[in-house]
């Protein structure tokens, strides 16, 4: 992996060619198929890329059209993404998740030309949403599909898509990406909607270059770089996964592995043993509760040993480790860690969070059980990456590490960070009014509150907008406390409110593993709304609400709660893709029923 080419190079398509070149018939993209794990060479995805491109120019296509992209994480997914870049196109990766409504957003926003789909599924809600704006005229699908009856749509198989001279096509992408420069527009992505409808950030390529750049030199400085191996399993069209798990590797010429999905991701782990992955806080905490369960349930000494290490790793964090703590870290490295390393494959470098902030207990925790927890800050408007953590500076879970290289960082008089760089995005799509808030003097703000603590590394308090300001002006952090309420057993999700208001009050799901075992040994229907009712329940979740308020300040503390009707999802719109909730509505939803809280 050479820092200079990533550097040299004029766009992301001609990094990816470079880099297809040197690796040739070296594995690059796998997926499951059949029950057995497939692969793509470098040599066969990048001639692919190519005949694809020119196909795709071959439908009429021209330099800066938009192209629609919506498909689960799969080689496919990799093989468009680039061959619409290297026809002179951009893309815009669409959430699998969408409703018809979010389609019709998107794409009659970004004026998409042509869509690609992955199968007859995504199709329900993308085709009717393609014929309600009348603008993509053509349609590609991976996987078989039948167009509607009475459609003026034009309808291309992949295999179509991959015909043709390959040698010609080769030769025709590469006169193209002479013509195509860094500060040309490779994608727009648009951010998850936490707080209203999507905006299409331009990620233009020399911003995610820049990006895995400074990735790269994260990777090059602090570990024994091989060849890497990297699991992907957030959604490709998050900005995250499509600079951190796609563009990323492509530089660093390692190979990715596709996930099959949530329920398969521990057997996933363990039978493509990577070395890295990036993954968001929600996953983490879901993670570090199974692997307490499981530690239970083999007994007192197992649970002593984690406790050690939970111990262990907070000194060390804060540099108090005691010299009796050297012989029990020793025990350990033999005992209880390489049991949970082996659980991630065995062979994983760093683990790294991102896209919402990580509770300072959970990455405790991972450091404690022998796994290299990295936190990266950003947001789709700067790449995505602004930092990230190191070990060789020193490892501070309640930072999200100095500013990466070639990022510019600074905290205005407010709090709010600002930061610029040639990662900044150009704008939104089609918004000016927006752009202009954001990017102001060269400075891109983005709208989180932080300082830098002693050793150059970015602490993060909250997003601007989402903070709390009560009646008497206080200002309060609703996602450190929420952060706080997930980590008890009781609570898998929460949001706290009180805005202008005298008191923090909670909405709160309960565990529903906890649940169904408290239902049981209470000899109770396993009924949410039921036990909702019950008020030895209601006892339950309020202890656990108050071990919360133990280490909160007087104006923190959540003072009341109710119960969400179910889960936050992102099939009720409740959490975005990335598993970060939409506070918005679930305020339109519960806001009746928290306003209640102040009234009682």
């Amino acid at each position: 992996m050479r820092l200079s080419d990533i550097d040299a190079a004029s766009n992301l398509v001609s990094l990816f060619l470079t880099r297809a070149d040197e690796r040739a018939d070296r594995p690059f993209l796998w997926a499951k198929r059949g029950g057995k794990w497939l692969t793509l060479s470098w040599r066969e995805v990048a001639q692919q890329v190519c005949l694809m491109a020119e196909n795709l120019r071959g439908l009429g296509l021209a330099d800066g059209d938009r192209v629609a992209l919506v498909s689960e994480n799969r080689p496919e997914w990799c093989i468009a993404d680039l061959a619409i870049m290297a026809a002179g196109c951009i893309t815009v990766p669409a959430y699998t998740t969408n409703t018809e409504r979010d389609h019709v957003h998107i794409l009659d926003n970004s004026g998409a030309r042509a869509v690609v789909v992955a199968n007859a599924k995504l199709a329900q809600t993308l085709l009717p949403a393609v014929m309600n704006t009348g603008l993509a005229g053509h349609v590609i699908a991976m996987e078989a599909l039948r167009l509607p009856q009475g459609s003026s749509l034009s309808f291309h198989a992949w295999d179509a898509m991959l015909a043709g001279d390959a040698a010609a096509a080769r030769k025709a992408v590469e006169a193209r990406l002479a013509t195509i420069g860094r500060g040309d527009t490779a994608c727009i992505i648009y951010t998850s909607g936490t707080g209203g409808a999507p905006r299409g950030v331009m990620q233009h390529h020399g911003a995610i270059l820049c990006n895995i750049a400074g990735c790269g030199d994260v990777i090059q400085e602090d570990f024994a770089w091989e060849d890497e191996t990297f699991l992907s399993f957030l959604p490709l069209s998050h900005a995250y996964e499509h600079t951190g798990g796609q563009f990323l590797p492509i530089a660093l010429g390692a190979e990715i592995y596709y996930a099959e999905g949530l329920e398969k991701l521990a057997s996933n782990i363990e039978e493509t043993r990577p070395t890295v992955m990036v993954v968001v806080p929600r996953l983490f905490e879901v993670l570090r509760t199974r692997i307490i369960k499981q530690v239970e349930k083999q007994g007192r000494i197992a649970m002593y040993l984690m406790d050690r290490a939970l111990a262990i790793a907070a000194r060390r964090e804060t540099g108090r480790m005691r010299l009796r703590d050297w012989p029990m870290d020793r025990l350990l490295e033999r005992t209880l860690r390489p049991k949970i390393r082996e659980r991630f494959g065995g062979r994983m470098k760093a683990l790294v969070s991102g896209g919402a902030p990580l509770n300072p207990d959970v990455g405790t925790f991972f450091s404690a059980m022998g796994l290299t927890l990295l936190q990266g800050y950003g947001q789709t408007e700067a790449g995505p990456v602004i930092s990230c953590s190191r070990p060789k500076t020193g490892l501070r879970m309640s930072a999200v590490g100095a500013p990466l290289r070639g990022v510019e960082v600074k905290i205005a008089e407010d709090g709010e960070i600002l930061c610029r760089g040639e990662m900044v995005m150009r704008g939104y799509w089609q918004n000016p009014e927006q752009t202009a808030l954001a990017l102001r003097e060269g400075w891109l703000h983005t709208g989180d509150i932080g300082h830098f603590d002693e050793g150059g590394r970015i602490v993060i308090t909250d997003r601007k907008k989402d903070m709390i300001v009560n009646d008497k002006g206080d200002n309060i952090a609703p996602q450190k406390l929420e952060g706080m309420l997930t980590l008890q057993p009781e609570i898998a999700q929460a949001m706290v409110v009180g805005d202008k208001r005298p008191y923090v009050v909670g909405l709160i799901v309960p565990d529903a593993e906890w649940t169904l075992e408290w239902a049981r040994a209470q000899d109770e229907k396993f009924d949410i709304a039921h036990l909702q009712d019950l008020p030895a329940f209601r006892s339950c979740i309020r202890a656990a609400v108050d071990r919360v308020n133990q280490d909160l300040s007087v104006i923190e503390k959540i003072r009341q709660f109710t119960f969400a009707d179910e889960a936050f999802t992102i099939e009720n719109e409740e959490m975005t893709p990335s598993l970060k909730i939409r506070r918005h509505k679930i305020r339109e939803r519960y806001g009746a029923r928290l306003d209640g809280l102040y009234r009682g």
